[in-house]
């Protein structure tokens, strides 16, 4: 299963010197796969080391922490010659072992020649790191770019690459779209789709809902495992009311999230901020903070903490945890579709680097997203999940901030590419929506 972020990770490789090399991500996103298996298939050898699956290997940096030192224990508790200039060394779930990670700042001062990588699902919950010692990079779910690679589909892949903008294009694309939008990027879930495609699709829809059903228990055991001092009730309260946050809005762009009722006799943001903290910082969900009045760059300097969307991380357990079934999908017939398609947007933001986002209100009006360019100048995008094209907010805000540019993205084919200023682009080119503001 190809990723786009094996591409950083052999540029990486292909330095004369490096930092040790750190790969976060929310659990079963494929990071074991994509180190082990796509960059570890351009090694000679490649050394992974699991701190979950096998705790003893901590004994390896329990006491000198220089890489000579640890390397030769890992060669006595493995059994395994490792060559320093040549293997690919992976300390996987690294949380789990905090002398390792600390580990990471003596490889890159004293080996920066070594091929070291380190990972894990709870990185982000760490209380220490050797900042600056470490390339960090993030995996997420796979974005539609990455489902239609899986879908083994070169000629569809050829079209989305090449931003193809015809009828017969956009027919086979928006119902892959419509698809993602059901499976989501989940690895596990993806694969299963494809694999399972000669079979019934009532079985391939059970398979998948299936995966997903195990994906979110698995996330609510984790709550109660890494949160530590944190209520883990609580955590599981926001993590699980994300969805029905989102979908009390039918008609209208999402809200912010809203407290009352998320709890128990907790009703402000001050009640509920450490538990958004963790959710996002174990990458489970996306952060949107709308800004008012006439935004400028750089929009982080307009943000209030306690004004935030909470979108998930992935639009297939989104579209699981609220029951939706795949026929509702296809059919475009369910009335929150939406706030799916900014879910959607933000997941392909997220994936590029864009996160958090950043959103437009002002009395009644409200644009999806904003988003500044290197210029300094802010873009509106409006997001339109169906053909109905029309966005009266979107007009709200030329009036009032005069942009030089305007994107809308739709379920509709698109405007034509000599169209500078007003542009309107098919819902599943949103990644490209970054390369034109």
């Amino acid at each position: 299963m190809k990723r786009l972020l094996l591409e950083k990770l052999l540029h990486w490789k292909a330095k004369k010197k490096r930092k040790p090399l750190v790969v976060d991500g929310a659990r079963q996103t494929g990071k074991t796969y994509l180190l082990k298996n796509l960059l570890g298939s351009t090694f000679e050898h490649t050394l992974h080391l699991d701190f979950l699956e096998n705790p003893d290997l901590s004994e390896a940096f329990a006491a000198s922490l220089t890489p000579e030192d640890v390397i030769s224990n890992l060669e006595l508790l493995t059994g395994q010659v490792f060559n320093r200039d040549k293997d690919l060394l992976i300390l996987d779930e690294i949380g789990e072992c905090p002398r390792a990670i600390t580990s990471l700042k003596y490889f890159a001062e004293k080996a920066p020649e070594m091929f070291v990588i380190a990972s894990g699902s709870n990185i982000g919950l760490l209380k220490s790191f050797p900042v600056g010692k470490v390339e960090q990079h993030q995996l997420r779910p796979l974005t539609f770019r990455e489902f239609l690679w899986a879908s083994g589909q070169p000629m569809l892949t050829k079209a989305f690459e090449s931003q193809a903008n015809s009828p017969a294009a956009h027919t086979k694309l928006f119902e892959q779209l419509t698809d993602y939008y059901f499976t989501g990027g989940m690895p596990e879930a993806v694969a299963a789709w494809f694999e399972l495609a000669d079979i019934s699709i009532l079985e391939r829809v059970d398979a998948v809902s299936t995966i997903h059903s195990d994906l979110v228990e698995g996330y609510k055991r984790d709550f109660g495992k890494y949160s530590g001092k944190l209520d883990a009730q609580l955590i599981e309260s926001v993590f699980t009311h994300i969805p029905s946050q989102l979908s009390a809005v039918f008609d209208d762009s999402v809200k912010r999230f809203k407290f009352k009722g998320v709890y128990d006799s907790r009703s402000r943001y001050a009640d509920f901020e450490s538990a958004i903290s963790w959710l996002h910082r174990c990458r489970l969900t996306l952060q949107n903070y709308p800004v008012e009045g006439s935004p400028r760059s750089p929009l982080a300097a307009y943000k209030k903490d306690n004004k935030v969307k909470l979108f998930l991380f992935d639009v297939g357990l989104l579209n699981h945890m609220l029951g939706t079934n795949y026929k509702e999908i296809r059919l475009q017939g369910y009335e929150y579709k939406g706030y799916i398609a900014e879910n959607f947007v933000q997941q392909e933001w997220a994936a590029q680097g864009v996160e958090p986002s950043f959103s437009w209100g002002d009395a009644r009006a409200e644009v999806e997203f904003i988003i500044a360019n290197d210029a300094g100048q802010v873009v509106p995008v409006e997001v339109k999940s169906g053909k109905r094209t029309r966005a009266k907010s979107l007009q709200s805000y030329v009036a009032k901030c005069n942009p030089h540019k305007t994107i809308k993205l739709t379920g509709t084919q698109g405007s034509s590419v000599l169209e500078k200023e007003h542009i309107v682009m098919p819902l599943y080119y949103a990644e490209y929506v970054l390369g034109v503001v």
